[in-house]
Parts: structure tokens; sequence; C-alpha cells
């Protein structure tokens, strides 16, 4: 059974969703662009898996963890060693579950830039919708370290932010950035709404205050402002459905 999503699904009003994910399907039968699934589960899958994303990022913001560049990272060493690279590795004898989770109970032993920050979310919602005796089977030997992440998150990149819905990783590109400061060269955010984002070092805000906060930091006498690029990621639910 094929599960079309446009103004006629009907299919899709049959499913028990919570007032976010209804939005999310709202938003998504309003839009152009078809959105076809396997099976009604397949769809209620991706708006839940969305809606977890989205508690994650609000999650970290609340945490405590701070922003630092690499080479001022920090972690709890009771459950990750840091490289020197300045990522965190999951100690031997730590389930992957309790790793992740620790980030967000005791926050402040944390630092870490955009990028890891991101992963970190995917984890988390990966890890609050399967549970963790599934995430701990596939997510073994974690690495946090920029934007490397385990096979079996299954990341998917596609250009077409007007397509973006919430529990998307957008990225907002600073070109002109002051090579005094490499870390403001763009920021990494979660789509938590319409025109809503969370930005590790930035907070929740909206797409102007972070674009101010890019413009702020680029080279002096710079006229090349900051812009959210086309890019659009996301984990590949089906995938994630499965296993």
């Amino acid at each position: 059974m094929i599960v079309t999503i446009n103004t006629g699904a009907e299919q899709a009003n049959m499913l028990d969703l919570t007032e976010a994910e209804k939005a999310i399907l709202q938003a998504k039968k309003q839009s152009p662009v078809v959105y076809r699934y396997d099976s009604p589960e397949a769809l209620r899958f991706e708006l839940k898996m969305r809606t977890k994303i989205v508690e994650a990022a609000k999650a970290l913001n609340g945490s405590g963890v701070q922003f630092a560049r690499f080479k001022d990272s920090r972690c709890n060493e009771r459950y990750w060693s840091r490289t020197d690279e300045g990522g965190f590795q999951l100690k031997p004898y730590v389930l992957p579950s309790d790793g992740i989770n620790d980030i967000f109970a005791n926050g402040s032993l944390y630092a870490f830039e955009c990028a890891t920050a991101i992963v970190i979310i995917l984890y988390k919602a990966v890890l609050d919708m399967l549970g963790p005796t599934v995430f701990n089977q596939y997510f073994r030997d974690l690495l946090l370290w920029d934007w490397n992440y385990d096979k079996d998150l299954q990341l998917v990149s596609n250009n077409g932010v007007k397509e973006a819905y919430p529990g998307d990783v957008l990225y907002f590109q600073n070109p002109d950035h002051n090579p005094k400061t490499p870390e403001w060269q763009g920021e990494n955010v979660i789509k938590l709404a319409d025109d809503l984002y969370f930005g590790h070092g930035i907070g929740i805000t909206s797409s102007e205050d972070i674009l101010s906060a890019l413009n702020a930091r680029r080279t002096p006498g710079s006229t090349t402002p900051a812009f959210l690029t086309d890019q659009v990621i996301h984990p590949d639910f089906e995938y994630l459905r499965k296993l």
C-alpha cells in the first residue's frame, strides 16, 4: 500500500497524532510536493521521529552544555574519553544509551561545537524513539566528533530548504567569517517550527537573530552577509523504522 500525502490524503487523518505531529502533517499536505509512504505506519514513524528530534534539541538547549571549539571541548570522563582531536569516545564498558543520556543529565560537564551537538541530538531522538535495547544493539562504539556518526544513523542530504520541516537539520553559512574565529563560519541548526531554530552556541531563536549573530562576526569591512543554505539533512526515517 502506498500512502500519499496531499490535500486529499484521508488515510493521514486517521492517524492518532499529537498536536505537534499534526502540524507537521498539515504542512506536508499543503506542500506542492506529493510525499509517498509505503504504509500509514511509515508516515506515523516519520512524524513521531521528527517531534523526538525537536524535543531532543530543546532538551539539549536546557541541559547546561556549553559551546566550545574542539581544542577546548570537555566531557564526563566517567562515560567518555576525550580524544586528541577534541572528540569523545565512548568507554568500552558504557552502554551507548547511558553515554548519550548523561550529556542531557549532566550537561555542565560537557562542552563542544555545533556539528557535534547536532549528532548528539539525533542520537538522543533515535534512542527515545527506538528505546535503549535497539539503540545499544546498533549504535555501539560511539565517537562524538564533528560530523562523525554511526552508519545506522543513515543521514540523508537534499537541496530544497523551502521543503524543510521540524526535525530537519539546516545550515546558516557565514562566507566572510573572521578568520580569527573559525567557529563562526556557520551554524548548524535544528528546525523547531516556522522560523524557529536551535543552534548550539546561539540557542533557540529566529533566522533573523541567527543571521545577525553571524554577521556580527564577519571579517571587518565585509559586505557579504550570512545566509541560510539550501541544504536539508535528516535521518532515513524508513531505515530507522525497520531496525
